[in-house]
């Protein structure tokens, strides 16, 4: 097995596989102490990380500039590496089930270009077993060597939160888990150079793996159940972020908040453990139910507009409403699974002219998940019928009131999901909030 001494001399590479939001930021972090691979099959992707761009808006230009990591996107790199890290996508399938694709690829990859004595690392999130069930034995087929003989593998999921510039990858203590206990030492030493944070041993693969799946199943209960009481809320005429204002000067009360939950974490991962558990012969009951209700808010908020718009005389051909906002989250480009998609969709079902205007997405990438192009600025198809608030940008935080009657037809028609706005301030708008 590599050594630590030999990694941080500089006499053998780290190499990180993919360099998406959880990739790039390590192997920036772990090029300030150790020699760095970045490898990335997407060749756009580094050719611009050489100029210093990161699309995405971890890592500015010039940490890039200044790091000394190889990016490439040849395979054969990966093979200068004795301990490689695999920060790949893991989505799900359009039934809801574990797509393990990019994970398997990548173990291909790697499996091709396994040398012996290299330590395999996986950040990628996975259902409890994966890493041994699926991951190792494609490594040991690609490579023709034998697990815990001639390679070794460690677990240490990620945590990366895009956009937060508090909750940074070195402030955030890391979970590691090894394959033997000299495995596990190797990555608490390894880790542990980098994140100040530090690190905590987890008993075992699958316990590390446990560990990360339902750290993100608690995020989305906890906002099902507040997205149900904006649903029950609404039927009894309650305005929900004044119930919780109210609710909330108890100390124990959790501050969590209705909205889409959208993005590549927390509407997946209740998936991969509701996967698992089923093989296991359970059924999980609360998980199943918070996933549904997370999944019936767009379709909610698109029946709120649709209702406002009947209501106000407007729902006819050639009604016009806006979305501001497509990211899944505020003030990041991450446009991977966004619940504002499921709105637009509604809409345009229903007749409606629907646009969507945001500037911290990238139109190129829009265009090509969803064939959808962004305005280039909200008054380009003015007048609109109404208007929805989707995301709070920063940017939308600085629009008063007043800006969307400007862009709209009387009467005033604007969906706030987020709460943007107090009651107080309707003024003569048709407003509505979660």
């Amino acid at each position: 097995m590599v050594k630590f001494d030999d990694l941080l001399a500089g006499k053998e590479y780290i190499c990180v596989v993919g360099l998406g939001y959880v990739g790039l930021p390590l192997a920036v972090a772990f090029s300030k102490y150790f020699k760095v691979i970045g490898y990335d099959k997407n060749e756009r992707r580094i050719k611009e990380l050489l100029q210093g761009l990161d699309r995405n808006n971890q890592v500015e230009k010039k940490e890039l500039l200044e790091s000394k990591i190889k990016f490439t996107t040849e395979d054969k790199s990966i093979a200068e590496a004795k301990f490689i890290i695999i920060a790949v996508p893991t989505p799900v399938d359009k039934l809801k089930n574990p797509d393990l694709s990019f994970l398997k690829d990548a173990s291909k990859l790697v499996g091709r270009n396994l040398k012996r004595g290299t330590v395999v690392v996986y950040e990628s999130t996975v259902y409890p077993g994966a890493t041994e069930e699926v991951c190792i034995p494609i490594l040991e087929k690609e490579s023709n060597l034998t697990w815990k003989k001639d390679f070794f593998v460690g677990y240490s999921p990620e945590r990366v939160n895009p956009g937060d510039k508090k909750h940074t990858l070195e402030k955030v203590v890391k979970v590691v888990a090894g394959d033997t206990p000299e495995t596990l030492e190797l990555l608490a030493s390894v880790y542990g150079t980098v994140i100040k944070a530090g690190v905590f041993k987890a008993k075992d693969i699958k316990t590390a793996e446990a560990a990360k799946v339902i750290e993100n199943i608690q995020r989305d209960i906890n906002i099902a159940l507040m997205n149900e009481l904006a649903l029950i809320f609404n039927k009894l005429g309650l305005d929900t972020k004044s119930v919780l204002e109210a609710a909330s000067t108890k100390w124990n009360f959790l501050p969590f908040e209705p909205g889409l939950v959208g993005g590549h974490c927390i509407p997946v991962d209740p998936y991969y453990l509701a996967y698992k558990a089923q093989t296991a012969g359970y059924i999980p009951k609360l998980i199943l139910a918070g996933r549904s209700i997370n999944e019936e808010i767009p379709n909610f908020v698109a029946k709120q507009m649709i209702k406002l718009l009947t209501k106000a005389g407007k729902m006819k051909k050639g009604a016009k409403v806006i979305i501001f906002g497509i990211t899944f989250k505020e003030n990041v480009p991450d446009i991977r699974n966004s619940k504002v998609i499921d709105i637009f969709h509604e809409l345009k079902d229903y007749g409606i002219e629907t646009y969507i205007y945001d500037p911290i997405a990238d139109p190129e990438e829009v265009f090509d998940t969803y064939k959808i192009e962004l305005l280039k600025y909200p008054e380009e198809k003015q007048p609109y019928d109404g208007a929805i608030i989707a995301v709070k940008h920063n940017e939308f935080l600085k629009y008063p009131l007043e800006y969307y009657m400007k862009i709209m037809n009387k009467p005033y028609i604007l969906l706030d999901i987020k709460g943007i706005y107090s009651l107080k301030e309707e003024k003569d708008i048709i407003y509505f909030r979660l």
